[in-house]
């Protein structure tokens, strides 16, 4: 199959999403994250629209990059002024990007209403701006703004306008739905047609508004494009851009094409959390491919046919992404369930113990727990049934003081007495809120002893009431997220007071850290024993 080539432009499509922000930095982190992979085209910004996007293309310029081109973004001149003597394309060279991507109208609507010219003179910006830039020195990929449209409402004067980047010189002419709702036979029938009429290649840029964004970026390579624009995860203005993560997936891994470097699909996972954290975005858990939900398994019909073959339910192996597996445990789960989540303690043999542990989990579940979204919290639980729940430190007392200072601010301060290798540690930590509070305390009696501890950080709190009839009486869950340099895990509380449930929560979120650092989540087998881990569960 034919390589195809992908264009990212994460740095500034996916920036306009809402919410998004990248630091100078964080561009040129994400910038060496894509050349690391192989990606062919890095569009790092307009260099004339702020002063950090003007830094990046000076920076980058310093980068040693293996395989990415960088690209900068800009207009077409502007009408009445020659293109040598315009600031946007006067920018476009001074950044000394490698490669200029210019943007034109295709669409007569956009031609008469928003820029105000006749199609004659738009057709002479697209031409003059192409062929300065060219002359410069640069590849020139010219991006037909609102193609689909445009040609849905006058094809002839749509193909014009790429036939006269072509003559002034552009490399690629790419075919943009910008407003995002072309359907995939439209778009597959308009690229065709744009390739017959060219004689240099065609590339794709959709936008997701109809949630099609993947599929039409598809259906435009099957119909001769072989370039496609979009953004790793799919951010970008309004509902976002094509998600080049699972558009990368489905072309290398569905159709054999050939894409990235050779190993640069597998670390499709990778790079996608790795963006999400950069942006300050939490991770789409149901995202295909790369999402922690991708590869999740609930149904024990389901676990039970996974575990015999794991292509019944799965249209790939989740490492060919760099994804993982996982079995989620609830009280919908059957014993195929648990027996899946056992094997990693060579515990799945034991048949009187699988349905303990189902047994426990149905009846905490019915409390207000939750373990699909706790696995962590799971993991200890296995430990506690099997009677081999060694707890790294004792939990003796915690108290929360919320009081306001002279400025009637508030301050929240945790104590917490703890017995640790026998000693009895007494410490007390001001915190942000509650949880911040008690996390502080709890770090300062334990980092001495611990200090993997330092590596460890919580990322994410949430806070739901199970039964909101039950008025101040209701049951809150609290999940708390955490990760290390390793992995990221989850773990829950229940309580009808949150400040007790956040801290059940926390003391298992540390518990599951020290205990794995400690290397017990790697024995191979454990005893069981009657023990009641329900009981064991509040502190």
């Amino acid at each position: 199959m034919a390589r195809i080539q992908l264009y990212d432009t994460t740095l500034r499509d996916g920036s306009q999403g809402e919410g998004v922000n990248f630091s100078l930095q964080d561009k040129l982190l994400i910038t060496r994250k894509l050349d690391d992979l192989g990606f062919d085209y890095i569009e790092g910004g307009y260099p004339l629209s702020n002063p950090k996007d003007f830094e990046y293309f000076q920076q980058v310029a310093e980068l040693s990059l293996k395989h990415s081109r960088v690209c900068a973004f800009g207009m077409t001149r502007r009408r009445g002024v020659t293109a040598d003597n315009d600031i946007g394309m006067r920018a476009l060279i001074d950044s000394q990007a490698p490669v200029v991507t210019i943007v034109g109208k295709s669409w007569d609507l956009h031609v008469e209403e928003v820029l105000r010219v006749d199609e004659a003179e738009n057709l002479a910006m697209i031409r003059d701006s192409v062929a300065f830039i060219v002359s410069q020195g640069r590849e020139v990929i010219y991006d037909a703004e609102h193609f689909f449209d445009g040609y849905h409402h006058n094809p002839e004067f749509a193909l014009a306008t790429i036939r006269a980047a072509q003559e002034a010189g552009a490399s690629m002419a790419v075919l943009c739905d910008t407003n995002g709702g072309s359907l995939p036979a439209q778009v597959a029938e308009t690229v065709g047609i744009a390739c017959d009429a060219l004689k240099i290649p065609v590339g794709i840029h959709t936008h997701n508004d109809g949630d099609l964004a993947t599929a039409n970026s598809l259906a435009a390579v099957a119909a001769g494009a072989v370039q496609v624009q979009g953004t790793i995860n799919g951010i970008g203005e309004r509902c976002g851009n094509a998600d080049l993560v699972c558009v990368a997936a489905n072309l290398a891994l569905k159709q054999g094409h050939e894409l990235l470097t050779g190993k640069g699909v597998r670390h499709l996972t990778e790079l996608s959390r790795y963006v999400y954290e950069l942006a300050n975005m939490n991770f789409r858990n149901n995202q295909p491919f790369v999402g922690a939900s991708a590869f999740a398994h609930k149904g024990g019909m389901h676990v039970h046919a996974v575990n015999r073959i794991a292509h019944s339910y799965e249209h790939i192996e989740p490492q060919v992404v760099g994804n993982v597996r996982r079995v989620l445990v609830s009280e919908l789960s059957g014993r195929s369930n648990i027996v899946a989540k056992a094997t990693k303690f060579k515990l799945e043999h034991d048949s009187d113990l699988m349905t303990k542990i189902l047994e426990c989990v149905q009846d905490l579940e019915n409390e207000g727990y939750q373990f699909e979204a706790a696995e962590a919290s799971f993991d200890l639980l296995i430990k506690k049934v099997a009677g081999h729940y060694e707890p790294m430190f004792e939990r003796i007392h915690y108290r929360v003081n919320v009081e306001t200072d002279q400025r009637s601010q508030p301050v929240t301060e945790a104590t917490v007495k703890l017995r640790v290798n026998g000693e009895v540690r007494h410490e007390v930590a001001e915190g942000d809120g509650p949880v911040n509070a008690l996390d502080s305390a709890l770090r300062k009696a334990l980092n001495g002893t611990f200090p993997g501890l330092e590596e460890m950080h919580l990322v994410d709190y949430k806070v739901r009431v199970i039964n909101s009839t039950e008025g101040t009486a209701a049951r809150v869950r609290v999940v708390i997220e955490s990760r290390d340099k390793e992995e990221i895990w989850s773990t829950i509380g229940v309580s009808e007071n949150v400040i007790e449930a956040s801290w059940l929560a926390l003391v298992d979120s540390v518990e599951y850290k020290l205990l794995k650092d400690a290397g017990h989540f790697e024995i191979e087998a454990m005893n069981p024993a009657d023990s009641d881990p329900v009981g064991q569960a509040p502190a």
